[in-house]
């Protein structure tokens, strides 16, 4: 039978748990990591609507996606097109960006896993005499290295 403990603590720790997991995997999936100069536009870029210039336009990469203009598509709203460019692994800029990637994914998926659990501890708060916060503190502190690490690597390069 399970008796529901819930404090404040544990509340607000497993909602954080949840949004830091899930920041992190938006975070690795986005592809804002570098972003270009703005491209200069030309006379031909001009709004049909109210005959103003467009945005300029910052190409973008991340680790392993890029957002790039479509050039027939010049006077949509929707002229960029972003998507992964590494079809594999081995695709991926360089060996710094793949560290990250390794780096990244594993505290990710740390971080997924407390997440997870985070949710049971409403119901069991020790496992094996342990306190379940304390081992998923250590797990997430373990996590931020990895997730440190990663654009630390970066910055090397």
């Amino acid at each position: 039978m399970c008796h529901v403990i819930v404090t404040c603590r544990s509340m607000l720790w497993t909602l954080l748990s949840i949004v830091v997991a899930f920041a992190e995997l938006i975070a690795f999936m986005s592809a804002d990591w570098l972003i270009g100069k703005a491209k200069p536009s030309s006379s031909d870029d001009v709004d049909n609507r109210t005959g103003g210039s467009q945005e300029p336009y910052h190409p973008t990469l991340g680790i392993y996606g890029r957002c790039t203009r479509i050039s027939h598509m010049q006077f949509s709203r929707r002229d960029t097109l972003c998507g992964p460019y590494a079809e594999n692994f081995n695709e991926i800029a360089s060996g710094f960006w793949q560290a990250t990637a390794i780096f990244l994914a594993m505290g990710i998926m740390i971080l997924c896993a407390v997440a997870f659990v985070s949710v049971f501890t409403m119901c069991v708060q020790s496992i094996m005499k342990k306190s379940i916060f304390n081992v998923c503190g250590l797990l997430q502190g373990i996590a931020g290295i990895f997730v440190l690490l990663g654009p630390l690597l970066l910055s090397c390069q």
